[in-house]
């Protein structure tokens, strides 16, 4: 019996591995992509916002309602799946990222699945919108692209990686 009783355990991980050949999106690409999927949805948010009276309470010093705020959200979300639901099933790209040259996939280099995307989109929109928790949680979120892999919590969570669109 020539076991060493206090020898570190062995074990073998499952943690999937990238490819090191893969090109990964910049953070700075992956924010200039996120830059430009806001502006879009908020320029056709903006003309909503005005013709419902959001920027007149504003005014006058009033907190809009939480259903209110909940609506707006929502709207939000809905606007961004109706502007790139269809590039991201089809390329794994939205509009920012498609000008960016850049898509999302899986660990394996493949179209990430609906799955994955509403995994993906879920946490990153889903999440954001929780009262008081919800910025907190975004900026972690976020955080987590300055780790070695440019990986953020929705990317884990979704198991997809961002690359350079070859």
């Amino acid at each position: 019996m020539e076991e060493n009783l206090y020898q570190t355990p062995e074990s073998e991980l499952k943690v999937p591995l990238i490819d090191d050949r893969l090109e990964l999106a910049s953070r700075w690409s992956r924010l200039g992509a996120s830059i430009i999927d806001s502006i879009i949805i908020m320029l056709v948010l903006m003309p909503i916002f005005y013709f419902t009276g959001y920027f007149s309470s504003l005014s006058a010093g009033q907190q809009p309602p939480l259903l209110q705020m909940l609506m707006y959200a929502v709207l939000g979300i809905v606007i961004f799946v109706v502007i790139n639901g269809k590039f991201l099933v089809q390329s794994g790209q939205t509009v920012g990222k498609k000008i960016l040259g850049i898509k999302i996939t899986d660990l394996n280099q493949q179209s990430p699945t609906t799955s994955a995307l509403f995994k993906r989109y879920g946490l990153y929109l889903g999440l954001g919108q929780i009262p008081f928790i919800g910025a907190f949680f975004s900026i972690i979120n976020v955080l987590f692209i300055f780790s070695k892999s440019k990986r953020c919590l929705h990317d884990l969570a979704a198991k997809t990686i961002v690359i350079k669109n070859p």
